[in-house]
């Protein structure tokens, strides 16, 4: 059976993308940097923790792969990257894994990378849809396309079949145990209403989020390895083809948690934005991702609605124990 190897697979998207993975009959290689409980399926999982900044780790964990998905994020994520083991983490490991990654059986493998739309910069049009120049704005994003050149320089080398998934907002609940995700803006905003705090706004509200559910990029990364040989050696946008609101979304998880505490909305505020705030944090992005669909078949299946209720059901449980049917 084919063996594809997921790096980063207890983090937010790493564990949507195992469990997605796991539901196929492949061989299933697990890599985090604990050991953690994996979802059952169909595959044959195995589960390495394993430090993929040491080489030999690196060497092991990914030996005999067809396939690997590549969603490292270093310590901290997008909030810590201006130190040097951020670099080590969300670069220095991709210039390693090219070294390291061979097959044998002569033909090189395939590895997904999970990239960021905002690669591009401050947003030059809407939508984007991946013809953009990139002019990244923050170390975040000029790591992230660095580790994304290096995989294309590599596979116009012939060392691998590289592939870069651009992912939008991404949010949504998580099954995995023992993991410390990362999981946006509405988990975070979610969080607060369910302690009661009012959520803030900088700016009138007005700003719009291409925002999609952790399942359904999952589902892209899935649609990625089955169509391969279509997407190898480019970047392909992801995202659901809407700009939502951010003032819209915040009411929206202000009115879910209500309803799933039986407490009122908590208040929805605007307020001037700091003089540090970025441009891009002004800027509204939308996706078009019909490149990537046309090869894939791929669309994203669990509206925003549907997602921030499911989200903050999940959340509610694990602060109150339960949530209201």
């Amino acid at each position: 059976m084919k063996l594809i190897t997921v790096l980063g697979a207890s983090g937010f998207i790493g564990s949507a993308v195992t469990r997605a993975l796991a539901q196929q009959p492949i061989r299933l290689r697990a890599v985090a940097r604990r050991q953690f409980t994996p979802a059952p399926g169909q595959a044959e999982t195995t589960v390495v923790a394993a430090d993929l900044t040491d080489r030999v780790a690196l060497a092991d964990a990914v030996a005999g792969s067809d396939a690997v998905v590549y969603l490292l994020l270093s310590d901290g994520g997008w909030r810590a990257v201006e130190t040097e083991d951020a670099e080590r983490v969300n670069v220095g490991v991709m210039r390693d894994l090219i070294d390291v990654t061979g097959s044998d059986n002569g033909t090189p493998p395939v590895v997904v990378f999970g990239g960021t739309v905002s690669q591009v910069g401050v947003p030059p049009r809407e939508p984007l849809d991946g013809s953009e120049p990139d002019n990244p704005a923050t170390p975040y994003d000029i790591q992230k396309l660095t580790a994304e050149q290096i995989l294309k320089k590599a596979t116009a080398n012939g060392q691998v079949r590289g592939i870069s998934l651009r992912l939008p907002t991404i949010f949504g609940e998580t099954t995995a145990q023992g993991a410390n995700h990362d999981r946006g803006v509405v988990s975070s905003m979610a969080r607060r209403a369910l302690d009661g705090q009012a959520l803030t706004i900088w700016g009138d509200g007005s700003v719009r989020r291409d925002v999609v559910h952790v399942e359904d990029v999952a589902a892209a990364f899935t649609a990625a390895l089955a169509n391969p040989d279509s997407l190898v050696g480019g970047h392909w946008l992801i995202g659901a083809g809407r700009g939502d609101q951010l003032g819209e979304i915040f009411r929206l998880v202000a009115r879910e948690v209500a309803e799933q505490t039986g407490q009122r909305p908590v208040e929805v505020t605007c307020v001037e934005p700091p003089s540090h705030a970025p441009e891009m944090d002004f800027r509204s992005v939308t996706i078009d991702s019909s490149p990537f669909r046309a090869v894939t078949g791929w669309r994203p299946e669990i509206s925003l609605s549907e997602g921030v209720r499911r989200t903050v059901a999940a959340l509610t449980t694990s602060v109150h124990g339960k949530a209201r049917a």
